[in-house]
């Protein structure tokens, strides 16, 4: 793999058919790098996005995915993934699936399809932001940057071990809160390089697996904004522990190669937990999917506070 490739996006949602043990249909598939002691969650809700898809053969599109993080999985090893036909129906179609690492379950997840239907339509307006070509990479934004706990692995991860350009508006939040504690903030996002076919899936639905992965990397950001804590921080441990996406409309060809506008605002927090809010949008203002997610924060906020 190059420095810069979308390939470990792809790698991480292609999946193997397995023999079931608990349910329907199982799939394995194995978790990515990251310099972190667990892996991404993002490779979980894609993963299970993908195995649920994959049981799916009559045209209904994915419109929602439910999450729990019951457990820590461990970085390049393989997850079980069992899929429980739960409904078939003529519009809807809904399915569960669960991850298995080493016998036990660390994730859970109910899918949810629709065969789509003449309706009324609206969205919410795309922000006037800054576009992504006035704002630095973050290869670009961390070149010649260190301090608090980034080693040499979390600063090439950020810059470009994620398969995504990611682009903040106002500013990051590795090193420091840079744009001030606002509760809001907005990532431009795209993959390094087009997106590869992927075994098992048709491009739409690599592309719904592709929002699914990406959505989980900056989405509590804006908490840790508003609450004034960079990933660097000293003692700052997160972990997701649920997750809700719900995607809107169908990506159109190329979308997912280009450009998309991430707009997340902080909801909530308290008690080491923070719930954030997302929304994906095109640049030509199609809102394609929100995202909510709550996560455990746990750190010594600015000011000997928490």
């Amino acid at each position: 793999m190059t420095d810069t490739t979308s390939e470990f996006f792809t790698a991480a949602v292609t999946l193997a058919p397995a023999e079931p043990e608990h349910f329907d249909l199982a799939f394995t598939a194995v978790t990515q790098p990251c310099p972190w002691p667990k892996a991404y969650g993002g490779d979980l809700v894609a993963q299970a996005a993908a195995a649920a898809m994959r049981s799916v053969d009559d045209g209904k599109t994915l419109h929602s995915v439910h999450s729990y993080f019951m457990r820590p999985a461990e970085i390049g090893e393989a997850v079980r993934y069992e899929v429980e036909l739960l409904r078939d129906g003529r519009g809807y179609a809904t399915r569960q699936v669960r991850g298995y690492q080493n016998g036990k379950p660390l994730y859970v997840c109910l899918a949810n399809f629709a065969a789509g239907e003449p309706g009324g339509s609206w969205a919410a307006p795309v922000p006037d932001l800054p576009g992504p070509e006035e704002l630095p990479a973050s290869a670009d934004y961390l070149a010649g940057r260190s301090g608090g706990t980034m080693t040499d692995g979390s600063k090439a991860y950020w810059s470009s071990g994620r398969s995504f350009d990611m682009r903040h508006v106002p500013g990051p939040v590795y090193l420091e809160v840079d744009g001030g504690r606002a509760p809001h903030q907005a990532v431009w996002v795209r993959p390094f390089d087009a997106l590869r076919p992927v075994d098992g899936l048709t491009d739409p639905q690599r592309d719904a697996a592709a929002l699914a992965y990406v959505c989980d990397y900056t989405i509590l950001e804006p908490v840790l904004r508003v609450l004034g804590l960079a990933w660097a921080g000293p003692g700052l441990v997160t972990a997701s522990l649920d997750h809700a996406m719900w995607l809107h409309r169908a990506p159109r060809p190329g979308d997912l190669d280009g450009w998309l506008l991430y707009a997340q605002q902080a909801v909530a927090a308290e008690s080491g937990r923070g719930l954030a809010e997302g929304r994906f949008f095109t640049p030509d203002g199609v809102h394609l999917a929100t995202v909510l997610q709550e996560g455990m924060i746990r750190a010594a906020l600015p000011g000997g506070a928490g």
